[in-house]
């Protein structure tokens, strides 16, 4: 992240040096060194700006070394089949959503980085991505309505979304998503999600959880 800002300086303090001396030049007629120090300018300006636009998206993700607590989630019933979820992430205040169905997931997006992008000193990292209920009962989950709720902040630029779809345009980005198997819902339950490399893992928080967890696993 350091070699990230720093080469964003860099490229910011030539971009003023070449803007600056292109007007020198034009000031004393010397055209063909101004256009030289203009596409210079534009050049090192683009890479500031593709930084900047790099470091703003990376900042929306937190890093992810090791296996690692990334929220918990406290369920109470509303209805038959319908809960109201209480998300806790750390550093972050508690978010309330409901939720329909009989069980619910957690998706995370993942960023994992091979050279060049590791040369700039980064680390595998996540961003909760979205909150979803699921009905055990397919008749009911494709005639009820569906409850899914986006985790992930509003970014101008998605580098997870940019490597996804346009991989020659984030080289050294690997783009893919960490899905918790679905496990139910019950009033007063409370899971732990944990995220590994590679996968988000829910484990039972409390005595109900694991008494839900364990009646849904012998059905």
């Amino acid at each position: 992240m350091t070699i990230l800002i720093g080469a964003i300086a860099v490229f910011g303090i030539l971009a003023v040096f070449f803007f600056l001396k292109m007007f020198h030049c034009l000031g004393r007629r010397k055209i063909v060194r101004a256009g030289a120090s203009g596409v210079s300018c534009c050049v090192t300006a683009g890479l500031c700006g593709a930084g900047v636009v790099l470091l703003f998206t990376v900042l929306s993700y937190a890093q992810l070394v090791e296996e690692k607590l990334v929220s918990r989630i406290e369920f109470r019933r509303i209805s038959p089949q319908e809960f109201q979820a209480r998300l806790m992430v750390p550093g972050e205040q508690d978010r309330f959503f409901v939720l329909r169905g009989d069980e619910w997931q957690m998706d995370a997006k993942i960023l994992t980085w091979s050279p060049p992008a590791t040369i700039l000193g980064m680390e595998p990292m996540y961003q909760l991505d979205r909150l979803s209920g699921r009905y055990a009962e397919v008749d009911r989950e494709v005639s009820e309505v569906r409850t899914v709720h986006s985790l992930a902040p509003a970014v101008p630029v998605d580098i997870w979304r940019l490597a996804r779809r346009f991989p020659v345009v984030a080289p050294g980005v690997d783009a893919y998503y960490g899905t918790a198997t679905y496990v139910p819902m019950a009033d007063g339950a409370l899971y732990e999600v944990w995220l590994s490399r590679d996968a988000l893992i829910a484990r039972p928080g409390n005595d109900r959880a694991r008494e839900a967890v364990g009646n849904w696993g012998e059905n």
